[in-house]
């Protein structure tokens, strides 16, 4: 079905609402972004839609195109009656971003030889390479999964011995998510292995470790300063996921759902979008072992930040601080409290947002609602921003990064290895440093792949949803090899 064409309740600005024939979707973007829609996002949307029970459906302003479902969505159904959908988690699971303040200032950096020495002591400590082990043998991975951040022997939580300024276990959006743990008995000796040698690893892709310096909205200073942010401030911004581990969960699950949804007379349009109903042991099975790779996934983004405090300290001496931020995720689905009742909601692609005073923000954020962690891309600012009250309507979802407008095919077509080193600035004084020595094998992350982040940003902004506390500027990059 083509659905270039939807009926639609439009709004000027920065909502739009297209009916379809499965049902309605709400279009958060502006008006430009959602002219350039493409029909194949709601030809998913529509799909989706037909999914039994489904409540409320939304795309961000970054949202493409995705298998199954589209990145950029948040879909919505009762806790009683829903259903769980991995088309509609992703295959990444726990897939996030995390910052890290430091107690530097962007002058101690404005050198481009101490940015790339920085850069290879981060090489250093991080592992770079695919098949590459990380560096924490000596960790437990069954107590990972089964307890996420509070399986970590202490020496790897730096401020465990001064609890009292400690950051580690209480900024963040889980630290850890129980589960059923019987569903651990079935996952493959391999996969244990592979999640194991993964774990504190980066993984190619569109994740990144990025040093930015930390530019103040001035509307939201006093919530910045609240955040112990300040202007020229030294950030480490973290994109990964759970690796091996998540992967393996969807390629376990995959073919149960598929038998659950023949034995049940389900389907769509898209073989490849896959859900059953919350209630049946397939789909409980599932979202068990999703809550283990949520509990990976926290852990990874933990200990790759970890291993580049290490560099830091190594450059800058031990008096260097590293102190967490906020830890988000934007692949998950999981059981919220709403207004209107309890609810199953899945992000795909989609950062949650909440303002002040709402009661599901972590205690340190209570009176000023927790950082919601937009990565730009390559070469482009990202942003701090904190939730707003009319973003209730969304369920408090918003953009989760740029949105690819390129695949990665057709962005190795178009764009010359000039124009991307034109737009990290290489030669110039403001050089965005890189660790990869050829910026061809990273071509495929460019920013000519992506939307207007600047314009996304607007688009969350102008509908609502979050305000801007903080622009954060790249002065270096560390991508993984392929």
């Amino acid at each position: 079905m083509n659905t270039q064409q939807p009926s639609t309740g439009y709004e000027p600005g920065y909502k739009h609402e297209v009916k379809l024939p499965g049902g309605d979707l709400k279009v958060y973007a502006s008006d430009s972004l959602f002219a350039s829609l493409d029909y194949k996002v709601l030809d998913m949307a529509n799909n989706n839609l037909h999914i039994p029970n489904i409540e409320f459906m939304s795309y961000t302003p970054d949202v493409h195109v995705g298998v199954g479902t589209c990145i950029g969505t948040t879909a919505v159904w009762d806790a009683e009656a829903g259903y769980v959908s991995p088309s509609i988690v992703g295959s990444d699971i726990g897939c996030g971003m995390r910052v890290h303040l430091t107690n530097l200032h962007k002058d101690d950096l404005q050198e481009v030889k101490l940015r790339r020495k920085l850069v290879r002591a981060i090489e250093k400590y991080l592992p770079m390479e695919a098949q590459q082990r990380g560096h924490f043998s000596d960790i437990r991975l069954e107590h990972i999964v089964r307890k996420g951040l509070h399986g970590l022997p202490n020496k790897y939580i730096p401020d465990s011995y001064t609890p009292k300024k400690s950051t580690a276990l209480s900024h963040v959006e889980i630290s850890r998510l129980s589960f059923d743990e019987e569903v651990l008995n079935g996952i493959p000796d391999m996969t244990w292995h592979r999640g194991h040698r993964q774990l504190g690893t980066l993984g190619g892709g569109n994740h990144f470790v990025e040093i930015q310096s930390i530019e103040i909205a001035e509307e939201q200073r006093e919530v910045a300063e609240a955040w112990g942010l300040y202007d020229g401030q030294i950030a480490v911004m973290v994109h990964s996921g759970s690796r091996a581990w998540g992967g393996a969960v969807n390629q376990y699950c995959t073919p149960a759902f598929a038998k659950v949804m023949g034995k049940l007379g389900l389907g769509t349009a898209d073989p490849r979008l896959i859900f059953a109903p919350l209630t049946h042991p397939e789909a409980q099975q599932y979202v068990n072992l999703m809550y283990s790779a949520l509990n990976y996934a926290v852990v990874n983004r933990h200990l790759i930040a970890f291993s580049v405090r290490e560099a830091f300290r190594e450059v800058f001496g031990t008096q260097c601080e590293l102190r967490t931020l906020y830890d988000l995720m934007h692949n998950y689905a999981w059981e919220e409290n709403t207004s209107s009742g309890a609810k199953f909601v899945h992000r795909k692609g989609a950062t949650r947002a909440l303002p002040a005073g709402h009661p599901a923000n972590p205690k340190p954020y209570a009176a000023t609602g927790h950082p919601a962690l937009i990565p730009g891309s390559m070469g482009t600012a990202s942003y701090l921003m904190v939730g707003k009250p009319g973003g209730e309507e969304n369920y408090y979802s918003i953009c989760h990064g740029a949105g690819r407008v390129r695949s990665r095919s057709a962005t190795k077509r178009l764009v010359t290895v000039g124009e991307f080193a034109r737009s990290l600035r290489v030669g110039q004084a403001d050089e965005i440093v890189v660790n990869q020595h050829s910026l061809e094998s990273i071509i495929d992350e460019s920013p000519q792949a992506y939307k207007n982040v600047d314009e996304i940003i607007e688009s969350v902004t102008g509908a609502g949803l979050a305000a801007v506390v903080a622009k954060c500027k790249p002065l270096a990059a560390i991508k993984g090899s392929k």
